[in-house]
């Protein structure tokens, strides 16, 4: 059997293209490049879904809460070996008043629900990689949808790295700051989601870890 990786994200796993308001395909999303990338062996399994947060209940709109999806997600998927956690950037919307480090704080309760759905992962081994979010741009504000996200959201995107390492280590999990991986400027678009170049450099990263790794 194939190892599986689960990628558990918000748009930017999902593969959101801002150019076109539609998704980059399968030969430019990094969940996609890194399964091409990892080989015959392993399975990576695209579990994006845009607007996710790690923990908030959004009051526009329904089924975004990280939390609350964790535990069926992972046992569709069983036996995972790899589940790879890239949350954050919508957390950082005005409407949830929430900090970095309350944002992580939230991302500590979805790792601590993850890592008690026991019967998920394979051989009993739970095994997360956290990865901050590519920071967003100040611009934003200036973008389309700078009214919804609100003020605030570039300054606590520039915070989630730190505290999101705090949280792996806390918890016995793997972190990647998805920002110092990335060299390729988010879109000029909405300045939040990643480029067609972001994609394939996060999926490069990706991959090296992964097989030193697994």
């Amino acid at each position: 059997m194939k190892k599986h990786i689960v990628c558990f994200g918000d748009s930017n796993t999902h593969g959101y293209c801002a150019s076109t308001g539609g998704r980059f395909d399968e030969t430019q999303r990094w969940c996609c490049l890194l399964e091409q990338k990892l080989g015959d062996d392993f399975l990576v399994i695209e579990e994006g879904l845009s607007g996710r947060t790690t923990c908030f209940t959004d009051p526009i709109h329904e089924g975004l809460n990280g939390l609350e999806y964790i535990y069926p997600c992972l046992m569709s998927h069983e036996p995972v070996d790899l589940l790879i956690i890239m949350l954050g950037t919508n957390d950082t919307k005005e409407r949830f008043g929430a900090s970095a480090e309350c944002i992580a704080l939230g991302l500590k309760r979805l790792v601590a629900k993850a890592i008690s759905t026991t019967d998920c992962w394979r051989g009993g081994n739970p095994n997360i990689l956290i990865v901050s979010p590519q920071n967003i741009d100040k611009r934003y504000l200036e973008s389309d949808v700078g009214g919804t996200m609100g003020r605030g959201c570039a300054e606590k995107s520039a915070g989630l790295a730190k505290e999101f390492q705090k949280i792996a280590e806390l918890m016995g999990c793997q972190f990647m700051d998805a920002d110092s991986v990335i060299t390729a400027s988010v879109n000029d678009i909405d300045y939040m989601h990643l480029t067609m170049e972001g994609h394939r450099q996060l999926a490069d990263a990706l991959a090296e870890r992964i097989l030193e790794s697994l």
